[in-house]
């Protein structure tokens, strides 16, 4: 039985001193966001690409619209910006750096609040790292930076002849049960200078994208820094560097590299409500 007061699981309320906790923590970044030259879009909730953004497509609560296409909630932003920005308003602005406070929707009644930014055409991702770490000092927090690499797991999984899969759901016994010395000692990195032990070991093909990975974590200013070479995440998009902010068990960010209508963009994704435990903590 549903009583009238209640709301579905997964779903968000803000009220009183908690929401107006939530439009300060907004208004704080938003300014800090304009400041930079980013400029705001909302997007519609509703959309036809969702399936290219999500990893698993039964999280997407889907419809048909009157012409029976396929409609989803929106449950990621960013190629959806990407495309709005180039596909629809591209003879209306050239601007390239955009930032967006919006929730998004997934199977079968979850909401999330996100402040992220996108930004198109620019290809240095210590750029968006730094300004992620910008929004957490001013925040007066120091969450883990876990930084990685798409392309690596890719590529240890070529050169051993193994499943993705093993990369995709974490199966690091499974790795440990291969005896590969090299493999062994990259699944051990967790620092900087973990990584530029092993970048000597490891197979010329895979020696590359290491290199990336090193370059770009030394360009950003940040202490609480972990190298995570083998991590495989959940959004499709990510085609190179790619980052994620964890503290207490909750992910605070995601942000990386990814390729969309023909260019190289970056942006990252705030996650407000895990921004706001942690800060009434």
């Amino acid at each position: 039985m549903i009583f009238e007061h209640e709301i579905p699981n997964g779903s968000r309320l803000y009220f009183g001193k908690s929401a107006k906790a939530k439009r300060a923590l907004e208004n704080k970044v938003c300014e800090i966001l304009d400041n930079r030259d980013f400029e705001e879009i909302l997007t519609p909730n509703f959309s036809y690409s969702q399936h290219q953004s999500i990893e698993c497509e039964r999280k997407l609560i889907k419809f048909s619209d009157e012409q029976n296409e396929q409609v989803s909630l929106r449950a990621d932003s960013t190629l959806d910006v990407v495309r709005i920005i180039s596909k629809r308003l591209g003879r209306t602005t050239d601007h390239k750096k955009w930032f967006y406070v919006q929730p998004i929707f997934t199977y079968p009644s979850t909401e999330e609040y996100q402040i992220g930014c996108e930004w198109v055409g620019h290809n240095n991702i210590a750029d968006i790292m730094n300004l992620t770490v910008d929004i957490l000092k001013s925040l007066n927090i120091e969450p883990i930076l876990q930084i990685s690499n798409i392309n690596i797991p890719k590529l240890v999984a070529l050169e051993l002849n193994i499943d993705i899969e093993l990369f995709k759901n974490g199966e690091i016994a499974s790795l440990f049960k291969l005896k590969c010395d090299w493999l062994d000692k990259l699944i051990k990195v967790k620092n900087i200078s973990d990584l530029e032990e092993v970048i000597a070991l490891v197979p010329a093909s895979i020696k590359a994208e290491l290199e990336k990975l090193l370059e770009k974590a030394n360009e950003v200013n940040y202490s609480n820094i972990i190298i995570a070479p083998l991590y495989y995440g959940s959004l499709k998009y990510y085609d190179g560097i790619y980052y994620r902010v964890i503290k207490d068990n909750l992910t605070v960010c995601k942000g990386g590299m990814y390729s969309s209508e023909g260019m190289s963009s970056l942006g990252f994704a705030l996650y407000t409500d895990s921004l706001l435990k942690i800060l009434e903590d």
